[in-house]
Parts: structure tokens; C-alpha cells; sequence
């Protein structure tokens, strides 16, 4: 029962998902930017199901990349 929690392995958790978080909020910035009009308003206020469902595509896009990298 010792060896369950390695604080390396807890490390390296925290370490990926500050590296995700980061990579996805610029993922999220380039593409707002490259895309017409603003990305955040199209989805709160106009209620855009298309523009929600292209950045949920990135979402997962980015979440696979990470945890790929995480799994090596």
C-alpha cells in the first residue's frame, strides 16, 4: 500500500494539465482570431450550436494531443 501514490507521477499529472490548460487557451485565442467574428460572443449570446460544437471538436482535439503526450 506504500508505493500507490508516487510524487513523481503526481508531479508530472499537475505539470500536463497546467500544459493543457495552457495550450488550449491558445488554441482557443488563434482560433477566435482566425475565425470571423468573436468566437465567445457567438456562443454565450447568440446561442450558436455550430460555433459550440467547433470549439468542443477543439476541445477534444487538444485533450487527445495532451494525453497522448502524457502516455508517451
Amino acid at each position: 500500500m506504500d508505493g500507490l501514490i508516487n510524487a513523481k507521477d503526481m508531479v508530472a499529472s499537475v505539470v500536463f494539465s497546467v500544459f493543457g490548460l495552457v495550450l488550449f487557451g491558445v488554441a482557443f485565442f488563434i482560433f477566435d482570431k482566425i475565425t470571423p467574428g468573436e468566437l465567445g460572443n457567438e456562443i454565450l449570446e447568440k446561442q450558436n450550436m455550430a460555433a459550440a460544437i467547433v470549439v468542443a471538436a477543439l476541445i477534444l482535439g487538444i485533450s487527445i494531443i495532451v494525453g497522448m503526450s502524457i502516455h508517451g
